[in-house]
């Protein structure tokens, strides 16, 4: 058998333990790998753990639980109603607040338009109310009763409510086409002729007519279109007359009004 060659081992050699360190190498770098992927499912877990627990606690614990509730905007609704009507819902986190029951609970009150809800953390529920404003009263076999711009009753009353105008549709009724053609007209008139208003009657959509107090002057107003330009016109003539003086001012067609004796 022939002599080893010592160069060949020596290079065996190293190329034997140059092999033993990659392989090492590569167990290390395998451990690393799977050593960051148990660390970042780890991580996950925590946070998924954690973010549970924070939403357990916002919805179930009983330090947001809802105690408060607060009316804002009323006037001729009574608050302390309000309040009783939502009051089941006290006790409740305010994430399993039932904003569907508050609402069919306020939508008894018929003074109430509209509403929104605020939940104020930690124990708070802000109810915004807006209540239906009057427009005018009508009068009935009981007396009058106050009415909004959607014929909806506010209140009633035996005398007639001053500082209101008396809408008088006939037997249309609050919720006929005259009705809404005196409210449309009602609600065009700048303030300064609103308050002077003693009464508006109409029998269809186009016969509108407005009775001023003091000295009885009328307005002829016809439909309820071109009511603002009707509104401006109406305004420019009042400052031509005397208010004592009986006149009938009539914008139906405003662009060639009339003034003549009441």
């Amino acid at each position: 058998m022939p002599p080893a060659d010592p160069v060949a081992e020596r290079e065996l050699k190293k190329a034997a333990r140059a092999r033993r360190r990659y392989e090492r190498g590569e167990v290390r770098r395998f451990t690393r790998r799977s050593r960051r992927r148990r660390v970042a499912w780890l991580s996950a877990a925590i946070t998924a753990v954690v973010l549970v627990g924070l939403v357990t606690v916002a919805v179930y614990s009983p330090l947001l639980a809802l105690r408060t509730v607060t009316v804002v905007g009323t006037t001729r609704v009574d608050a302390a109603a309000v309040r009783n009507a939502v009051g089941d819902q006290v006790g409740k986190p305010l994430a399993l607040v039932d904003f569907a029951r508050v609402k069919a609970e306020l939508s008894r009150f018929p003074l109430i338009r509209s509403f929104v809800t605020e939940t104020v953390p930690p124990d708070t529920l802000v109810i915004r109310v807006t209540e239906r404003a009057p427009v005018g009263s009508v009068a009935t076999a009981s007396g009058f009763s106050v009415v909004d711009p959607a014929g909806v009753e506010i209140e009633k009353s035996a005398d007639r409510p001053p500082s209101l105008p008396l809408i008088d549709v006939g037997t249309t009724g609050a919720k006929g086409a005259a009705f809404q053609a005196a409210v449309a007209v009602l609600l065009a008139l700048p303030p300064s002729v609103l308050g002077k208003v003693d009464s508006v009657t109409a029998q269809t959509t186009d016969d509108v007519t407005l009775t001023l107090t003091g000295a009885g002057q009328t307005v002829v107003w016809g439909s309820a279109e071109n009511s603002q330009l009707k509104a401006r016109v109406l305004v420019a003539l009042m400052k031509t007359q005397s208010p004592t003086s009986a006149v009938k001012y009539d914008v139906s067609a405003p662009t060639n009004p009339v003034v003549g004796p009441a």
